[in-house]
């Protein structure tokens, strides 16, 4: 078996492929208009990964390689930044209250997001 496995290659291809995915408006969303007010969603990105690469002879005298790796990665949704007028409030996803004082601050929030979710979905129906 020929030693396909380039480490230094294999991990500079990740990396390059991670900058690429985590930019400022892969963690600062698309600010979604609402009537007079501005919503800009933040999320927190969490990932991990690991790759390895051995060559090696057993007792016998057989050779081999062989190479590996693995990624996981987690995006939640952390705080949304509400824009109303001159009023500015960053409101946080988790602790209590937060969403509910978004929806009391944005009324017309959960259409918005129906109707967008209903334009991606004839936009999906279309190309296909």
């Amino acid at each position: 078996m020929a030693n396909n496995f380039n480490f230094s290659e294999n991990m500079s291809m990740v990396f390059e492929k991670l900058e690429n995915f985590l930019k400022t408006k892969t963690v600062v969303g698309e600010p979604i208009k609402i009537g007079d007010t501005t919503i800009v969603p933040f999320v927190n990105i969490t990932f991990g990964l690991g790759m390895g690469g051995g060559v090696g002879t057993d007792d016998k005298g057989m050779g081999g390689d062989g190479g590996g790796g693995g990624t996981g990665a987690k995006i939640a949704p952390t705080a949304v930044l509400v824009i109303q007028g001159d009023k500015v409030e960053l409101l946080p996803i988790k602790k209590a209250g937060g969403l509910d004082k978004l929806l009391d601050m944005v009324p017309g929030i959960m259409d918005k997001i129906s109707e967008k979710k209903e334009e991606e979905k004839v936009e999906k129906k279309i190309e296909e």
